[in-house]
């Protein structure tokens, strides 16, 4: 499978998420899109992907999607997270992450995102956010 139409590499990276990916992305703010090819790398011995990966995605969309709802990037912290699988992928599916905005307050910020391999939801994911009140610098 290629990348679809539209994806480009998600530039801004840790070394964390450059082990993970490669990341791709498409859109801005709440309408942000995460998309990962699946390898190898990324599945356990059983041959579907690891559900630390999904997680790890979920993370990463939503922090993604939460720092850049405002401008110049806000920073915040994850304080919770909640994930439900309920599907699978295997090497060669075409990941995306589509993330659901729900609520900003003064120090907290609200989220779930849903992992889909193709047409199936096989994760939904609920966080909240704690905002430090700084900016990210340089961003």
């Amino acid at each position: 499978m290629q990348i679809p139409a539209g994806f480009e590499p998600l530039q801004r990276t840790s070394p964390f998420s450059a082990l993970v990916g490669p990341l791709h992305t498409k859109g801005e703010g709440a309408g942000r899109v995460i998309g990962l090819l699946v390898e190898d790398k990324h599945c356990n011995s059983r041959g579907i992907v690891h559900g630390g990966l999904l997680a790890t995605l979920a993370d990463l969309a939503l922090g993604y999607t939460i720092a850049f709802l405002s401008n110049p990037p806000k920073s915040a912290v994850m304080a919770s997270l909640t994930i439900d699988y309920v599907g699978s992928a295997r090497v060669g599916d075409w990941l995306e992450v589509h993330t659901d905005f729900q609520k900003s307050g003064g120090r907290l910020t609200f989220a779930n995102c849903y992992v889909h391999a193709g047409d199936a939801r096989i994760v939904r994911a609920s966080a909240v956010f704690a905002s430090s009140g700084e900016r990210r610098p340089g961003s």
